[in-house]
């Protein structure tokens, strides 16, 4: 099976520019121990090779290596899906949509489409608890100051961060950074046995009574105290922040959600040889996201 580690620009050219190359890469990631068909699971299966389409000799079910997934009825080529893949991820600060519909070539609905649909894909369930040392924060986007530089709640969108030191980091909007939602947010997603770390927020004060619990005092420009501090979270917020500003330059609020998905994905696997095969994974499993859904109103407009 082939790894796809290190994936640089070059590789990606030379290994997968055309959509039989690239089928048979995700061919072998979707099915690493042979085909089965997706409805019954049988291994019991046909090629029909000019179609490039397989029948299940089973129950008769004809598909092919993109049935089901995140590529389903698409009509772009899979090279430019893999180009657009492996942009998004090695991307530091993100690609916005108009960059890849001028890197690729295509129309801006196009581009803005693939972008959400492979975010879709990086969005990740976390069943698992963080632990050990945890740095809780909360921040603001979108939306401007007032001429005595106070945050207005109904400019901006709150979101909240938790990231574990050397561990994972997470995301995800909030109505509001009250009490009630960030210590039930806290206890939901941290171990009682972590140590948690926030700002001198008031919000936060209750919450020694299920975690061990410091604070640091901005307000007093207190940043540092021993191993107390929130620079970590800090430094997160300000790399999205960059994000935002060098190439999305503004967000819905309804669409903020994926972004964050796609920057969690991103940063939590900064590390990761493995980042594009694993992102190639994710849309090989991850059913499509009907485009009437993203661009329905009833929320906000696109971003």
């Amino acid at each position: 099976m082939s790894t796809l580690a290190n994936m640089n620009l070059m590789t990606l050219m030379e290994d997968f520019d055309t959509d039989a190359e690239c089928r048979a890469e995700l061919e072998e990631l979707r099915w690493p121990d042979g085909v089965e068909c997706p409805r019954c699971k049988s291994k019991s299966i046909s090629t029909k090779k000019e179609r490039q389409q397989y029948d299940c000799n089973s129950c008769r079910y004809q598909f092919s290596a993109t049935s089901g997934t995140m590529f389903h009825d698409s009509h772009l080529p899979l090279p430019k899906w893999f180009a657009a893949t492996y942009l998004m991820c090695e991307s530091r600060k993100g690609i916005s949509a108009n960059q890849l519909k001028r890197t690729l070539n295509v129309s801006y609905k196009t581009a803005w489409y693939l972008c959400h649909r492979i975010r879709k894909a990086m969005a990740q369930a976390n069943p698992k608890q963080l632990n050990g040392t945890v740095e809780v924060d909360e921040t603001y986007i979108g939306g401007r100051y007032d001429k005595r530089r106070k945050r207005g709640p109904w400019e901006k969108q709150a979101v909240v961060g938790l990231i574990a030191r050397d561990g994972k980091f997470e995301a995800q909007t909030v109505p509001t950074v009250s009490k009630q939602i960030l210590i039930r947010l806290i206890q939901q997603r941290i171990s009682q046995k972590a140590t948690v770390y926030t700002d001198e927020n008031p919000s936060y004060t209750s919450l020694k009574k299920t975690h061990k619990h410091d604070t640091v005092n901005h307000g007093a420009e207190q940043w540092v105290h021993g191993k107390v501090h929130t620079n970590t979270i800090e430094g997160v917020w300000s790399l999205f922040n960059r994000s935002i500003i060098g190439s999305y330059h503004k967000l819905s609020t309804k669409h903020l959600d994926a972004y964050l998905n796609e920057f969690e994905w991103r940063y939590n696997n900064r590390a990761n040889p493995f980042l594009f095969r694993d992102t190639l994974k994710r849309l090989v499993s991850a059913r499509q996201i009907p485009f009437d859904t993203l661009v329905a109103k009833d929320t906000a407009t696109a971003a």
